[in-house]
């Protein structure tokens, strides 16, 4: 087990997450590591020892997001001197350099390859000033690349992220993730069912399996294991892609069988996971959906566009009829399924007649909601060069929202369709606006607020009867408890 670092026992830290869950689950590992080298956290910001970004590049407004909280941090790095500030994440991995030319005041920046890093970078920076230290890629081989290895401080005792695979393949026009995540690597099948188990273990009901690409799980591994025909070590296959594999060696995404059989884990009574693609979407992760009752109705599907011409401009290798026809599969093999999307508005060289084909899509798949999003140019990516065919910020704005019109329209007629059913709702704690109202969510992953004559523990399952809806949350009436929760606080300890 590492010691714990003499400078930076009885310190406290502060971390500051952008962007996706990918970002969250990363946080959680760093606070983890800080924790488990004798840190503590910071109650406030403006007391801490340690402020940590960690960061995000996915949209424009990211970028000025960073460099705003940094110019903040300055003022306070001057009243404090000892202060150190920490950059991490996608953002860190993409600018580099540049973080330290616009901010001088930034003792670290690490990219997305060295979270594990974090601890003796701050200690390097401590001693020899300050450090900026960017891998080019994650080594297969360092269990470290991978953040679900390292301790963890997670912010919800009864739930967890499960990070089953790094980086992405595809090469989407507007997308930034490959070349600040890498290429697709898949952690061994035995390892993830282990740590659900061990999450299991200690109480956690609800877990997301989270990859960029989280349904081409495992066919790397599948693919490396295929080449050894003659293998008589079936533990060892088994343990890398799983018993079923082990039967059927094709080179396949694992997700199908991943999905049934950390479903069956003993204690774990939801399982989520984000995000698809709709090009590697399989009829047997559908299937998986169907037969294991932990897996929850609920399927992200990002659409992006409903433009075939807008659609292999982004290199998404689909088309509108192939997703539609994929997602009448899915509500065929999934009853009462809800499917939410991603929907980019503006995409370079859309015409109002591309437009028009997103809104009908939008209106055919009938989404429970959608991640709507005006085009912002990535540097790095194919689309930021497309500047001939930028889609003027004024017309964008005005079909995003026309299009938020339509998908509010099915939001809303999706929810008020469940009003008077009972439905299980998991507690995470009390309304921020009113105490005395509860908050939880469905299987369905949608909203709903009720009443309790007495506390619910978080992480409890209770049914409620709904009895109002609107476009993003329900409302409801507390019918009965019928799993209480039974997590303990997860305490973070040091890797070997």
């Amino acid at each position: 087990m590492r010691a714990v670092s003499s400078i930076l026992v009885s310190k406290s830290y502060s971390i500051r997450t952008y962007g996706c869950q990918m970002n969250e689950h990363d946080s959680e590992r760093i606070a983890g590591l800080l924790e488990a080298d004798g840190m503590r956290r910071a109650d406030d910001e403006s007391v801490a020892d340690v402020i940590v970004l960690n960061t995000c590049c996915i949209r424009e407004n990211a970028d000025n997001k960073l460099y705003g909280a940094l110019g903040n941090l300055k003022a306070l790095k001057a009243e404090n001197p000892d202060l150190q500030i920490v950059v991490g994440g996608c953002l860190a991995q993409k600018d580099r350099d540049t973080i330290r030319e616009r901010a001088s005041h930034v003792d670290v920046v690490f990219g997305t390859h060295n979270v594990h890093r974090a601890v003796e970078l701050l200690d390097h920076a401590a001693e020899h000033g300050p450090i900026v230290e960017i891998l080019e890629e994650a080594v297969r081989d360092d269990n470290e690349a991978f953040p679900s290895a390292l301790p963890t401080r997670r912010e919800v005792d009864y739930a967890a992220w499960v990070t089953i695979q790094i980086g992405c393949d595809n090469k989407c026009a507007f997308c930034i993730v490959p070349s600040v995540r890498g290429v697709e690597m898949s952690r061994p099948f035995g390892e993830l069912v282990a740590e659900v188990e061990r999450l299991a273990a200690d109480g956690v009901s609800e877990i997301t399996l989270l990859g960029q690409n989280v349904n081409s799980y495992g066919r790397d591994l599948a693919l490396a294991r295929r080449g050894d025909v003659v293998n008589d070590d079936l533990g060892n296959d088994a343990w890398w892609c799983g018993d079923n594999w082990t039967d059927d060696r094709r080179a396949r995404p694992l997700f199908g069988d991943l999905l049934r059989v950390v479903g069956e884990i003993e204690g774990i009574h939801r399982v989520r996971y984000t995000s698809p693609h709709p090009k590697d979407m399989r009829t047997e992760t559908f299937a998986a959906m169907a037969e294991t009752k932990a897996v929850c109705e609920h399927l992200h599907f990002p659409l992006q566009s409903g433009s075939d011409r807008i659609l292999s401009a982004m290199h998404r290798g689909y088309t509108a009829e192939r997703y539609l026809e994929k997602l009448t599969e899915a509500r065929a093999a999934i009853p009462n399924l809800a499917v939410t999307t991603d929907i980019i508005v503006g995409f370079p060289g859309e015409t109002e007649d591309d437009f028009e084909r997103t809104l009908e899509v939008a209106a055919a798949a009938r989404f429970d909601a959608a991640f709507t999003f005006v085009f912002s140019p990535r540097p790095g990516t194919e689309a930021a060069d497309m500047e001939a065919d930028f889609v003027p910020h004024d017309v964008a704005v005005e079909r995003y929202e026309r299009l938020r019109r339509v998908v509010e329209r099915s939001s809303r007629l999706a929810n008020e369709q469940r009003i008077g059913l009972v439905e299980e709702v998991t507690v995470e704690g009390p309304s921020k606006k009113d105490p005395a109202v509860l908050t939880g969510r469905t299987r369905w992953n949608t909203l709903v607020h009720f009443a309790s004559d007495a506390p619910i523990r978080p992480g409890s399952y209770v049914t409620v009867e709904i009895t109002h809806a609107s476009v993003n949350h329900m409302l409801g009436e507390l019918r009965e408890i019928t799993v209480p929760a039974r997590h303990r606080t997860r305490i973070p300890v040091a890797s070997g």
